[in-house]
């Protein structure tokens, strides 16, 4: 692994052209990414979209999707599976990308890439049931069938908490349906993009089959999500952009022949409920391990802790005592548990977020930026955090974690349920009736049991939300690759 970091850091500064079909273009107007541990370093330098590209990017992908569409199903699996094969190989330089371009621990970087993986994996395997499905009902005389058809042109907006397992899996399912995508990436993580589009060529993925488009929202994003020949936007973000992004897809366009289709997940405001029959030490370690992975910036992060009365007290004892252990720095330091958070806005929402928190409850450790160069918050608990404050109801996306008491275990699924969100919770009992009452009752979209709140896993745990947490698509899950593809019924009379 040091040598992996090596040989990216060897990388730094270096310049990344755009490309449409087999054409690159060198616009002048770069994106500068940084390494958010230290934002002195140049990581990579992006040549970014004008409009006229963005129609250019749209226009060869429409154009190409007819021919892409027809390559045999087998053959854009058996490219997929040669995809995987090659992100193992490189699997710890995707490492050493992940933990300079976007923060994150060693470990925190091998579940990214190793989510990658999986994904193309488990794509692949969908991907040929799609192609032979289930036999419908013969009705006498006819033979009936179902077939699965690619939509079009797809715009894929990936985010830069997970660039490479979010990026891999919204832009394989669209490919292997036999689908062309325009990609447009994170401002803040755009290299770890253009590594995996060299993957995609490698792998055998026609030049004219996906563009990685860096360039900001304004000046390409909405031209991309309006334009009259995309089919759908299968985004991962924030639930203000995902919001907009799905108003506009609801607009039609001069000369658009179909409603867009939006795939997107949009965050959350994530509880664990600790039940006064809980294995008090798990449900601590699984509330730190959940608030504090990545610096608390997953989508699925815990950011509310709501704990039974009779435990208060002990809990917040014994939680404080970890956090304060947590060790923050350089995130290429594996003797760091947490990093940078990604960037100096980011850095100073969360501030901010943190001042908030004082005034609405007591802040127990942390509430500080911490010295170095990059950007480094304390891990920050708020205890006493009422139902109806910013802290309890706002997605923060970083370190702070906010404590509620409950009166007993109904109060505490009330309080759970009291937000706009509806992705991931938790639940730590031992009773086995609060556990069934927490599978009818808990409204998420993924509901863990005296366990943590995040590390879904694909194929075993199908992610996405309720509510403003998206459209709950369900990435890694069976029925996933629908979201993509048009079913067609034929019936053929044969008597």
């Amino acid at each position: 692994m040091r040598a992996a970091l090596a040989a990216v850091r060897a990388e730094f500064g270096k310049e990344y052209d755009l490309r449409i079909g087999d054409t690159r273009h060198r616009t002048g107007d770069l994106l500068k990414s940084v390494n958010p541990s230290k934002p002195g370093e140049v990581v990579g330098l992006h040549h970014k979209a004008t409009p006229d590209l963005a129609n250019q990017a749209i226009a060869a992908a429409d154009a190409y999707f007819p021919t892409w569409a027809a390559v045999p199903a087998a053959d854009r699996i058996a490219m997929l599976r040669k995809a995987s094969a090659i992100l193992r190989s490189r699997k710890l330089e995707f490492d050493a990308w992940l933990v300079y371009e976007a923060g994150k621990s060693w470990a925190e970087a091998e579940a990214d890439v190793s989510e990658a993986i999986d994904f193309c994996d488990y794509y692949a395997l969908l991907a040929e049931r799609l192609a032979s499905p289930e036999s419908l009902v013969q009705l006498p005389g006819e033979t009936d069938e179902m077939r699965y058809l690619p939509l079009g042109v797809g715009i894929v907006i990936p985010p830069w908490n997970f660039p490479l397992a979010i990026l891999v899996g919204m832009t394989t399912a669209a490919l292997v349906t036999g689908n062309t995508v325009v990609v447009k990436p994170s401002s803040d993580t755009p290299t770890i993009a253009a590594k995996f589009a060299e993957v995609l060529h490698e792998a055998g993925f026609p030049s004219r089959s996906f563009t990685l488009m860096v360039g900001s929202g304004a000046e390409v994003g909405d031209l991309l999500i309006t334009h009259p020949r995309t089919r759908f936007i299968s985004f991962t973000g924030s639930r203000e952009v995902g919001l907009r992004i799905n108003e506009l897809a609801a607009k039609t366009a001069p000369g658009q022949i179909w409603i867009k289709r939006v795939i997107a997940e949009m965050g959350g405001k994530d509880g664990i409920v600790v039940d006064d029959e809980a294995d008090l030490d798990a449900a601590v370690q699984g509330v730190v391990w959940s608030a504090y992975g990545y610096q608390g910036q997953k989508c699925s992060a815990c950011s509310r802790a709501i704990v039974s009365e009779k435990l208060y007290d002990s809990f917040l004892e014994k939680l404080v005592e970890k956090v304060k252990a947590i060790k923050v720095g350089p995130s290429d330091d594996p003797a760091y548990y947490m990093g940078p958070v990604i960037n100096e806005r980011s850095m100073k929402s969360i501030l901010n977020y943190i001042e908030v928190g004082k005034q609405e409850g007591r802040v127990l450790t942390g509430g500080e930026r911490l010295p170095g160069d990059g950007y480094f918050v304390a891990p920050t608990v708020i205890a006493d955090v009422d139902v109806k404050s910013r802290i309890f109801q706002e997605e923060i996306f970083g370190p702070v974690l906010g404590v509620t008491k409950a009166r007993d275990f109904d109060h505490a699924l009330e309080l759970a349920n009291a937000t706009d969100y509806g992705l991931t919770g938790a639940v730590y009992t031992n009773n086995p009736e609060k556990i069934a009452k927490a599978k009818n009752q808990f409204f998420v979209g993924n509901l863990y049991i005296n366990r943590k709140c995040t590390g879904a896993m694909v194929g075993a745990h199908p992610f996405g939300g309720f509510n403003m947490s998206g459209t709950d698509s369900k990435a890694g899950g069976p029925d996933y690759l629908l979201w993509f593809v048009q079913a067609k019924s034929i019936a053929q009379k044969v008597s």
